[in-house]
């Protein structure tokens, strides 16, 4: 039988591949929101860029205020190459929230049992 520690190893190692190299192959313009939301309108260029014409969702939309953070769009500073990196990133720091919580919750566990 494998070990708790042995297995959250292997897990981590097999999640930060597959963040690291899987990465890579996600769009990086994925439509499937894209495409429901701009329903019922059509995009038109003008003079300061393009402007959406019509009835939908999307034209009450507005940039969100982290889109010029350092992993906005699943890059490292604006840098499409650096997807696999962006997604260690994203994996280390699950890990790290959830590893934080989980060991909260088993000291206040331990904490509410020993006499």
């Amino acid at each position: 039988m494998i070990s708790l520690r042995r297995f959250l190893i292997g897990f981590a190692l097999v999640s930060l591949l597959v963040a690291g190299a899987v990465s890579y192959l996600a769009s990086s313009s994925p439509d499937g929101l894209d495409a429901a939301t701009t329903r019922g309108c059509e995009t038109v260029e003008t003079d300061t860029g393009e402007a959406l014409v019509g009835d939908c969702i999307a034209r009450n939309a507005s940039t969100h205020h982290l889109s010029e953070s350092p992993l906005a769009d699943y890059t490292v500073a604006g840098r499409p190459h650096l997807t696999g990196i962006a997604g260690v990133i994203g994996a280390t720091a699950t890990f790290a929230v959830a590893g934080g919580l989980f060991w909260l919750l088993a000291r206040a566990r331990r904490n509410r049992t020993s006499p």
